[in-house]
């Protein structure tokens, strides 16, 4: 049975809700639903659905790093938007990222998320080639 590595950010729910920012079992890496949370629950870019994608995306890079993944090892993500209009401003973030990486990609409209001030969530997955190189 392959070695089940977890990971947290210090977001504020984790441990009362029971769950990891990101988990590693072999070469599957998921990163939970990544919100603009700083540890101390305060949200990044208040109002401004860029801001916080781009916050995101480089808490998301943290927890890959910290299981021995990267955002090129990312092949599917999951885009989730409390205002649909956000659409061209979050793409453009995740195109920051993801341009030449292309992972498969969702991105949908939510009724909400876990607190008003958040915009945007996004989870990925990722699969290391630990072979490469």
């Amino acid at each position: 049975m392959a070695e089940r590595a977890r990971v947290g950010s210090g977001a504020p729910w984790e441990a009362s809700v029971g769950y990891s920012r990101a988990v590693r079992v072999g070469h599957h890496v998921v990163v939970a639903g990544t919100t603009a949370t700083a540890p101390d629950g305060t949200v990044f870019c208040p109002g401004d659905a860029h801001g916080q994608a781009l916050a995101v995306l480089e808490i998301i890079e943290r927890a890959l790093a910290r299981v021995g993944a990267s955002m090129a090892d990312v092949v599917r993500t999951r885009v989730y938007l409390v205002r649909i209009e956000d659409f061209d401003a979050v793409g453009r973030a995740h195109g920051s990222v993801f341009g030449e990486i292309r992972p498969a990609s969702t991105m949908m409209q939510v009724a909400g998320l876990v607190d008003p001030a958040h915009l945007v969530e996004i989870e990925v997955d990722a699969i290391v080639d630990d072979t490469a190189g």
